[in-house]
Parts: C-alpha cells; structure tokens; sequence
C-alpha cells in the first residue's frame, strides 16, 4: 500500500501552490484550484513522519459529500472531484480564524476545563459539567488560522471584531452559517447511529458570496460518537466510542508526544500505519453508511492524480 506524502504537480494554468499539512493546493488562473489530499497525518499541529495509505482519498471523498449535502445551507467551494484524492473549486480570500462548534464537553475543551478553566474563546461555561457531557445549546469557540508548524490559537468574538479581522455583520453570518451546518452534520450523524460531537467549518469570500471552504464533517475536523450506548457510558463515566482522529492524538499521548517543544514522535511501524489506514476505512464506512471503494490500482497514484486533473482542467 503506498501513501502519498509529497506532491509537485504542474498543472495547466498553475499560477503557484501551497503544501498544507495535509492539502496540497494548486492555484490555476486567477480563479480556480486543485486541492489534492494527501495522505500525510497530522496531530497537534505537527506533520507525522508517515502517511497513511488512503486516507487522502476517505478525507476528500467525505468532505466531497458533505459539501453536496449542505450546498442548501451555504454555497460552497467545489465545483468537481476529477480524483479521488482532489477537488477543483473556487478560489476564495478566506477568513483568517476557522470556526470551530462544539456540542459536547470534550478533546480539548475537556482537558481545560478539568484544570480549572470556565471560559473558552470569551464563552462562559457552566460548573460541575462532566467528561462528554451534552452542552444545554451548542458553543462555537474560533480559532486563528496557523501557518504550517504553527499552532491555532483560541481567540474570542469579541477580540476577532476588535481585531478587524472580520466585519461584526459578517462574523454574525459566519456564526448563523456555523451552527446551521452543526445541525445538518448532527441531522446526517443520527441516520447513521452517530453524533457529530465537534467538528469545524473555514469560510471565504469569493467577489462579495460567502463560500464555505475546505472539508466539511470529516474525521480529521470532526468528532463522532456512536449513539448506542452513549447515555450509558455516560452515566458510568466511562470513554466513549468514538469515530474520529481522536485515537491517533491518544496513541501519541500515551507514548509521550503532546507536540511541545523536546518531544519525540513515537516510532510509526507498519503496524501502526496499518492500524491507523483500517480505522479510516471504518470511520468512513460509519460517517457515510456507503463501502469504501479503494483506488489502490498498480498505477501510480502520482501519475493518476496528474492524469485525472489535466483531463478535467482541458476540458473546462
């Protein structure tokens, strides 16, 4: 199984490219991209040493339906997925925090608040809450967007509109759009026994439209519990089963990497990598309630992604 982890593409009408931590984004003209998934992983804003064979593909085929999904909603970026591994879309300016909404006290939030903290992103949180617990109403909690190797930092309503970093009218929008995506994920998640936990939305703005951008209820920008059982676990105070990117950040953990500064990236053996691919099968097999096809063809994934692209970009 090869995972694809580097990409250096020369698409027709390539103005530039940027490598994210795990997007590669290739800018055509002045109003299109292709941004391919790779298969590189990342956990506490740090790039894994290994890539994880298909999960490029699970990330981008999820996003793809999930854009679809809730185009009613808002509009959205993409206009076509000539691979498996990539979307064409609009270019958009986005917005210099991402939106993230949570549902449930936990991840993160969860490890502040048993250390004491009450106020996460200027929103208040109530006392004697418990690991997992269902918040009375959702609460969104933005982040600044980071540069690679650079980690997000919470930031509040209040300070992103003193900032200027967006307009009070439009973070309002931002906000309605949010928890209104929050809810479809939540709808979806329940025809498939599941509940979207938290998840996180990017928006941009394309001329003067709103767009929403990048992937959408995906496991690595979302969390899922399975419905069956939750109440119970709950009650017992026991974890949850989960799907989501979650276990990966535990495995790191427990071998002692939390991302900070001295910290070794645990050993990633084939049978880690394995382990991690078959967990990314099944979290998109239960998100989407669909089989998993694999383009695992002998082709070369770099010469197909190429292929399938220019195919589709000659065509347009």
């Amino acid at each position: 199984m090869n995972a694809l982890t580097a990409t250096n593409f020369n698409f027709p009408g390539q103005t530039n490219v940027y490598h994210g931590k795990v997007r590669d984004v290739y800018f055509i003209g002045e109003d299109c991209l292709a941004m391919v998934a790779t298969d590189r992983i990342s956990a506490f804003d740090v790039i894994l040493p290994k890539g994880i064979p298909f999960k490029g593909q699970i990330l981008n085929q999820i996003a793809a339906k999930f854009l679809d999904a809730t185009a009613d909603i808002v509009p959205n970026w993409k206009q076509a997925t000539p691979d498996p591994m990539v979307t064409v879309g609009v270019r958009c300016e986005g917005y210099p925090v991402e939106m993230i909404v949570r549902g449930y006290l936990c991840g993160s939030a969860w490890r502040a608040y048993k250390s004491g903290v009450r106020e996460i992103c200027g929103v208040k949180l109530p006392e004697g809450m418990r690991e997992n617990e269902k918040f009375p109403t959702p609460i969104i909690t933005p982040t600044t967007k980071a540069e690679i190797g650079a980690h997000d930092e919470d930031i509040s309503r209040e300070e992103i509109i003193a900032q200027g970093l967006i307009s009070e009218a439009e973070y309002e929008q931002l906000e309605k759009y949010t928890l209104a995506l929050f809810a479809r994920g939540q709808e979806i998640a329940a025809k498939q026994g599941l509940i979207l936990v938290d998840t996180k939305y990017e928006f941009g703005k394309h001329g003067d439209q709103i767009l929403l951008m990048d992937e959408v209820h995906t496991p690595d920008s979302s969390r899922y519990f399975y419905a069956e059982g939750y109440e119970e676990r709950f009650e017992a105070g026991e974890p949850q089963k989960q799907l989501s990117k979650e276990f990966v950040r535990e495995w790191l953990m427990d071998n002692g990497f939390q991302g900070k500064e001295g910290q070794q990236v645990p050993e990633m053996t084939d049978e880690v990598v394995a382990g991690i691919t078959a967990r990314y099968i099944e979290l998109y097999e239960g998100i989407t309630g669909e089989k998993l096809v694999l383009n695992a063809s002998a082709e070369d994934l770099t010469a197909r992604i190429e292929n399938n692209v220019k195919q589709y970009l000659n065509a347009k």
